[in-house]
């Protein structure tokens, strides 16, 4: 008797990455096909597409894969978390900065993204929730975050990841505020005046900030907080070269790992959820919701702690063997 089939649910963004997607769709579809998948192929016309396509396709799937951006697997990543059964998700990535991608070890390529799909290497990944929001990899307010909301999908399709560093670096450098905030955490609370924070489970954010690939876990339950102290336009340039460094002093600069931040803030402030606006808000709550979702990628990739079955308990019965 022959295999069933694999039925997968393929989403695509066809404005991602200078329309890379929608070129590379025909490559997706053949390498499928010729691995036996079945694939039902729908296109994202609006903002919010992606999560609606999920919701309502995904019934009797195996499988749901995402071409396009951050902000295209964020959508998809919403859905998947509203289904009775989470079932796993592919990225093929086609956006400008490709963060997560590079983080979860998923290459830029499109073949070579769609054939570690096809070979079924998955690792279970934590989820950020947001007030009521699902994230992926980044929730941050202050300067610059609004760059990548921002910039035009034109600027993004003509100059990449160029397009975000003109309008992060160039047109927000002389608007940075700062917010009078209280963040309370796991391990307790820091109150002051904020430029900056992301609530982050990657090793790069918007490919400026990176963290430490030996500190960071993809699936421990806890995600990295940078937060930057009141900075003015001369303070800038030395900020950016000491998180470019990851030299964090824990005074103007501070890094924590929490599974959880309320952040209060003195009036409603703008945040950046995936890249993509995440309205503004003057009270937040993150939760970490450990391996909530299963993603492919490579299962040799460091940055996820491996999963091992949990000990048993003393009155639980002992295994039977065959004698």
């Amino acid at each position: 008797m022959e295999n069933e089939k694999r039925k997968v649910l393929l989403i695509v963004n066809p404005c991602a990455g200078r329309s890379k997607s929608r070129a590379g769709t025909f490559d997706i579809i053949n390498q499928f096909s010729k691995n036996d998948y079945e694939f039902s192929i729908h296109t994202t016309k609006c903002q919010g597409d992606a999560t609606n396509i999920v919701k309502n396709n995904a019934e009797g799937m195996d499988l749901v894969v995402c071409c396009g951006g951050d902000g295209t697997l964020n959508e998809t990543i919403n859905g998947v978390m509203d289904l009775p059964n989470r079932i796993p998700i592919g990225y093929i990535p086609c956006g400008s900065t490709n963060d997560l991608a590079s983080t979860l070890g998923i290459p830029t390529r499109i073949n070579e993204a769609t054939d570690l799909i096809i070979k079924g290497q998955t690792n279970s990944y934590d989820i950020g929730l947001f007030n009521n929001r699902y994230y992926s990899y980044v929730a941050s307010f202050g300067a610059f975050t609004r760059a990548s909301y921002a910039t035009s999908q034109r600027m993004k399709n003509l100059f990449g990841h160029a397009a975000y560093i003109f309008n992060g670096v160039f047109k927000e450098w002389g608007n940075i505020r700062s917010t009078h905030m209280k963040l309370e955490y796991d391990d307790g609370e820091i109150e002051g005046d904020f430029s900056f924070g992301a609530i982050s489970n990657s090793t790069s954010v918007a490919g400026l900030f990176r963290f430490d690939k030996n500190t960071v876990r993809l699936n421990d339950g806890k995600f990295e907080v940078l937060l930057v102290r009141k900075a003015g336009f001369l303070d800038a340039p030395h900020l950016l070269a000491a998180i470019k460094r990851k030299q964090y002093d824990g005074n103007r600069i501070i890094l924590l790992r929490t599974g959880q931040i309320k952040i209060t803030a003195e009036k409603a402030i703008p945040w950046t959820l995936d890249g993509e606006f995440g309205g503004e808000h003057q009270t937040v709550m993150v939760h970490v919701l450990s391996r909530a979702i299963d993603i492919c990628s490579p299962h040799d990739n460091a940055l996820f702690e491996p999963v091992t079955p949990p000990e048993p308990k003393e009155d639980d019965p002992a295994p039977v063997t065959a004698e």
